[in-house]
C-alpha cells in the first residue's frame, strides 16, 4: 500500500516445483491462511487426497497464496512434507516448542519456516533451523504472539515496565539479533496480539527500526463478525501507512472465509487511500434484501460467490434485489442482476440488456459474465 517504508525482498517458495511468492519492497500484499485441521497420512491416500489438492487449488483461485499448517510432531511434519511435494502453492510449516520439528520440515520442499521465540528453545536450538534453513535456501517467519513471549519479557510488562507492544518489538528484534549474528537474513515478523490497540502499535514500532517484511494479523480475533471487525480496523491503520506485506484474516470461521475477508481489507484499503499496489479485482455490491425484494440476493450471492471471486479480471458486479436499487443505484457496476416484479433483469452500467424469468436467471447471468 501506499506509505514510506520500504522493507526489504524475501521470496517464498521458487524452488522444485513451487511456485514463488516475492513478499517486501513494492510488491503486492499476500494473503494467506491457515489450515484448520490436522492432516493425517490417509487424509493424503486415494478420494480424500484428491480433495485436499482440490481444496488448496480453490484457495489460490480465490486469492490465496500462502498456506499455513499447524505441525505439532514429527508425524505431521512427514505428512506436511508429502503435501508439499504434491503441490505448487508455497507451504509453511508452523511450529511450537520442538526445533526438531523444524528441521525434519526442512528435509521437503516447504516453503516457509514459522518459529516462535517465546517457546521454540535456547538460541542453539534456534541455531541449528537457522543454519539448515540457509543450507536449504528456506525464509523464516519470527511469530511473536502476545500469549507465548518470553519470560522475562512477560514479567516486564506484568510488572508495568515495559508495554505488550514493547514486548513484542522487544522479542522479535531479540530473535533477529541471534539470526543477524549468522549472517541470515531470509526473515519475517509478525507480531500479533487479540488487542487492536497493541496489534497497531507494536507493528509501527517495529517497522520504524527494521526492514524485515511483516506479516499481519490480528491473532485469536474471535467468530465471523468480531473477527473481521476487528482485522480491518487493525489492518485498515497499519496497511494504508504502508505497513504490512502479507496478511492473514485469523477468524473462528473457514479458510475460505478468511481468504475472501483478506482481499475485501485489501481492496478497502486501496479505495480509501488510492493505492496501485494491488489490482481492483473482483468487487461484489450486493443489497441487503427488504419487502421489496423481488430476487433472493442472499441465496445468489451465496451461490455465485466463489466463481466471482475467482475472477482474474477488475470488475464490480452488482446483485440486487428489486428495480429501487437496481440499474438505478449500481449503474455504476459492470455487470448487474436486480428482481422486477415477477422477472430478473440483467444490466450493464445501468443498461438493461436482458429480462428474464427467475428460473432462467442463472444461465443468463453465465452468459453475460463470459462475455464481460
Amino acid at each position: 500500500m501506499e506509505g514510506t517504508r520500504s522493507s526489504k525482498i524475501v521470496k517464498i517458495g521458487g524452488f522444485a516445483h513451487v511456485r514463488p511468492v516475492l513478499l517486501g519492497g513494492e510488491y503486492p500484499v499476500s494473503i494467506q491462511t491457515m489450515w484448520k485441521d490436522r492432516l493425517e497420512k490417509q487424509d493424503l491416500e486415494g478420494m480424500p487426497g484428491e480433495r485436499v489438492i482440490a481444496r488448496i487449488a480453490g484457495l489460490e483461485s480465490l486469492g490465496c497464496s500462502i498456506l499455513r499448517f499447524a505441525v505439532p510432531d514429527l508425524a505431521a511434519a512427514e505428512v506436511l512434507g508429502e503435501l508439499a511435494k504434491r503441490v505448487a502453492m508455497p507451504l509453511v510449516a508452523d511450529i511450537h516448542f520442538d526445533h526438531k520439528i523444524a528441521l525434519r520440515c526442512l528435509d521437503y520442499p516447504i516453503a516457509k519456516i514459522r518459529i516462535n521465540p517465546g517457546n521454540i528453545g535456547s538460541a542453539e536450538k534456534v541455531r541449528s533451523v537457522v543454519l539448515k534453513a540457509a543450507e536449504k535456501g528456506v525464509p523464516i517467519r519470527i511469530g511473536v504472539n502476545a500469549g507465548s513471549l518470553p519470560p522475562d519479557l512477560a514479567r516486564a510488562m506484568e510488572r508495568t515496565e515495559i508495554t505488550r507492544a514493547d514486548a513484542l518489538v522487544m522479542a522479535a528484534e531479540r530473535e533477529l539479533s541471534v539470526f543477524d549474528e549468522l549472517d541470515f537474513y531470509d526473515t519475517l515478523v509478525s507480531m500479533k496480539a487479540s488487542s487492536i490497540s497493541d496489534t497497531i502499535k507494536a507493528n509501527r514500532l517495529f517497522s520504524s527500526r527494521r526492514s524485515e517484511p511483516l506479516h499481519l494479523g490480528v491473532t485469536e480475533a474471535g467468530p465471523l463478525i468480531p473477527g473481521i471487525v476487528r482485522n480491518a480496523v487493525a489492518l485498515h491503520a497499519l496497511l494504508a501507512e504502508g505497513i504490512g506485506d502479507t496478511i492473514r484474516i485469523s477468524i473462528s470461521d473457514t479458510m475460505e472465509t478468511e481468504v475472501l475477508a483478506a482481499r475485501e481489507i485489501l481492496g478497502a484499503v486501496a479505495d480509501s487511500t488510492g493505492s496501485s499496489q494491488i489490482g481492483r479485482g473482483i468487487v461484489i455490491v450486493s443489497c441487503p434484501r427488504c419487502g421489496r425484494n423481488g430476487f433472493d440476493t442472499h441465496a445468489f450471492a451465496e451461490r455465485w460467490r466463489d466463481t466471482l471471486y475467482s475472477l482474474k479480471k477488475d470488475a464490480t458486479i452488482a446483485i440486487m434485489g428489486c428495480a429501487v436499487n437496481g440499474p438505478g443505484e449500481a449503474r455504476h457496476a459492470d455487470l448487474g442482476i436486480t428482481g422486477a416484479g415477477d422477472s430478473v433483469l440483467i444490466f450493464k452500467h445501468g443498461n438493461i440488456v436482458r429480462t428474464v424469468s427467475p428460473a432462467d436467471a442463472d444461465k443468463a447471468f453465465k452468459e453475460e459474465l463470459d462475455s464481460l
